[in-house]
């Protein structure tokens, strides 16, 4: 992985970030292209392309540092109504810097912010057969990792 990323340049501090919180695992600072004012991203201070590289403590560090920041945006002057974490994890999900990062979104009434799709009404029998595969996948992960 090339860890010359712009998070890596703001965790070195080799690039200026508005830092809201920072910690020994990981780094939150506003997004320079936000969805809506306020939006902040929580990065690991370890370099991790995907989620998949990721230690799992930091991962759920991620998301603690997540939870807190969206109390402290509500109590805030951006003063919203919601929030929406959103984590691109691949090109086809829409990542575009590859460090993994947690999108902290505050939400207001008509901010014009919102996932757009078409959701689709499976049969049962398609979702029980597509659970008991990703069963399946989780226990050989699971497995081969001493689990």
């Amino acid at each position: 992985m090339d860890p010359y990323t712009i998070f890596a340049d703001i965790i070195a501090g080799r690039a200026p970030a508005s830092k809201v919180y920072e910690d020994d695992d990981v780094v939150a600072f506003m997004d320079i292209r936000p969805m809506t004012p306020g939006h902040l991203l929580v990065v690991p201070r370890v370099a991790a392309k995907c989620l998949a590289e990721l230690d799992p403590v930091v991962g759920g560090k991620l998301f603690q540092v997540g939870q807190r920041l969206a109390g402290a945006l509500r109590e805030s002057e951006v003063g919203c109504d919601g929030v929406n974490f959103f984590l691109a994890d691949g090109v086809t999900a829409g990542q575009e810097v590859f460090h993994v990062h947690l999108h902290v979104i505050p939400r207001t009434p008509g901010d014009g912010f919102g996932l757009r799709g078409r959701p689709t009404s499976p049969h049962r029998a398609d979702l029980d057969y597509l659970a008991g595969s990703i069963r399946g996948a989780l226990a050989r992960t699971e497995a081969a990792e001493g689990r």
